[in-house]
């Protein structure tokens, strides 16, 4: 999953992309909100980590104009404002989890895996599409009760397609969905990722719809 931290202080703004991509997520920093607005706009991510004492535009603005164009991704507010009236300012406002600092990096990664789960309509914190099962919170991957190995790219891939079952993504969105701005990036990255899943679990877990991407079938493709 992508993540967008928007938080001025630099250096904890580092501490956090470096760990939450430790953890397995791709993770991106900008420093102000105004910068923050244009990416959400232009970019897909599957949460943001959002600050509320920002530069150029504060993060209740921000929220409040990401949920005025019906924007739904994920926002967890991570501040120092520990009131229970900016908490409730904040929620109300459209954040969709709220902590604060300090905060232990494994307890964010849990509470970011916890709003992609809500966000995909689902409860179980294992993912499971037919004989295919995802543990977002140690990576672990299962094809019919075997455990497979995967490389980190491998897994995000897997993990975006199984998360959208039944929908077709096509390579730009994927692409979007999984790579940070500083990661270069081959032309063919996606399709080797593609290729190596269906070799380490099956040729039919994911299809490709030509000239428009791919999808995993909701049900077991072989069964």
């Amino acid at each position: 999953m992508r993540v967008l931290i928007v938080e001025d202080d630099a250096q904890l703004a580092d501490g956090l992309l470096n760990g939450l991509r430790t953890a397995g997520f791709a993770a991106d920093w900008v420093g102000d909100g105004a910068a923050a607005d244009r990416a959400l706009a232009a970019e897909s991510f599957g949460a943001v980590v959002l600050d509320l004492g920002l530069p150029r535009l504060g993060g209740r603005d921000l929220l409040r104009r990401l949920r005025s164009r019906e924007d739904r991704t994920p926002v967890l507010v991570l501040t120092s404002r520990d009131a229970v009236e900016d908490r409730v300012a904040a929620l109300d406002d459209g954040a969709d989890d709220y902590l604060v600092k300090p905060v232990a990096l494994v307890e964010l990664g849990a509470r970011l895996r916890a709003l992609a789960r809500r966000a995909a309509g689902a409860a179980a914190p294992v993912l499971t599409v037919g004989d295919l099962q995802i543990d977002p919170a140690t990576r672990r991957v299962s094809w019919r009760g075997v455990a497979v190995e995967l490389g980190p790219r491998e897994y995000a891939v897997l993990e975006e397609l199984a998360r959208n079952a039944g929908r077709v993504l096509s390579r730009e969105q994927l692409e979007s969905r999984l790579y940070e701005w500083d990661r270069g990036l081959e032309s063919n990255a996606i399709e080797v990722h593609v290729h190596h899943i269906r070799r380490k679990l099956a040729p039919q877990l994911i299809r490709t719809v030509r000239g428009v991407g791919y999808f995993m079938p909701r049900a077991d493709p072989e069964a």
